[in-house]
């Protein structure tokens, strides 16, 4: 059950992305995907589309840190003079 739909507009203000690479995505399978309350009026669920957000939140990858350049074996880092 669909406790909420939202249209392309409200979707768009939502995820910034174009229409192209959210109609690629949701072929992938990798976006909640579209469904028509008319012939003409395409919806997607609003809790899919926030749960999809969440999602890509939360794989965001933790801060990397670089490695110490001056441990290099090769082509050392020379101190300044």
């Amino acid at each position: 059950m669909v406790a909420r739909a939202i249209r392309r507009d409200e979707l768009r203000t939502i995820v910034p992305l174009s229409d192209s690479t959210i109609y690629e995505m949701e072929k992938a399978g990798t976006f909640p995907r579209r469904f028509n309350l008319t012939a003409r009026c395409v919806v997607w669920d609003y809790d899919e589309v926030q749960a999809w957000l969440q999602s890509k939140k939360e794989a965001q990858k933790p801060e990397t840190h670089h490695p110490d350049v001056n441990k290099r074996k090769t082509r050392p880092v020379l101190a300044h003079r």
